[in-house]
């Protein structure tokens, strides 16, 4: 089963729809993952300890054979509400991410396709020792003009390349089991 992680919360968001197109290419189950978490705060997880959203959110990317996430660009960094995930699920005393095939890519509004979001995750995510996937970067800039109503890439450049990374991210999950 293959994880999808928007960085969004919008139900229409296009890191929504680049991640619906890339389960797509990707073939087999998939599952989106809901980060309506609450903020993360040390009183409230000393007090009521880790709520049940976060514990379910660590189970998906553990049980996943591979994750795909995409985030908007926010201020040259990853959305707040894909930062406070990572943080959430990192208090749990499991460790999902590790050796977990990722796939990070990003849709943004801006010409740099949300590049700067994505070397602010991978950074964000280096302590939890995934196995980043090796294919190419995808970066849709310009999002709300490239997907068709359907939430389909109507840029061919932008479709090879999810094309390609999934069918590597697909190769390394493979690998993995």
């Amino acid at each position: 089963m293959l994880l999808g992680i928007s960085g969004s919360l919008r139900k229409e968001a296009t890191n929504r729809k680049l991640i619906r197109e890339a389960a797509r290419l990707y073939g087999g189950p998939f599952t989106e993952a809901d980060l309506a978490l609450p903020l993360y705060d040390g009183d409230l997880e000393r007090r009521d300890g880790i709520p049940a959203r976060v514990i379910d959110l660590a189970d998906q990317i553990a049980a996943a054979e591979a994750v795909v996430i995409s985030s908007p660009e926010y201020n040259q960094s990853m959305s707040g509400v894909l930062k406070n995930a990572l943080d959430w699920v990192s208090r749990t005393d499991r460790k999902p991410w590790l050796g977990k095939p990722v796939a990070i890519m990003a849709a943004a509004a801006g010409r740099a396709g949300g590049a700067r979001s994505t070397y602010a995750l991978r950074l964000a995510m280096t302590p939890f020792r995934p196995r980043f996937s090796a294919g190419p970067e995808v970066l849709v800039a310009a999002a709300a003009q490239q997907f068709d109503a359907e939430g389909r890439l109507i840029n061919e450049m932008n479709l090879r390349a999810l094309t390609e990374a999934m069918a590597i991210l697909r190769t390394e999950a493979g690998a993995a089991a």
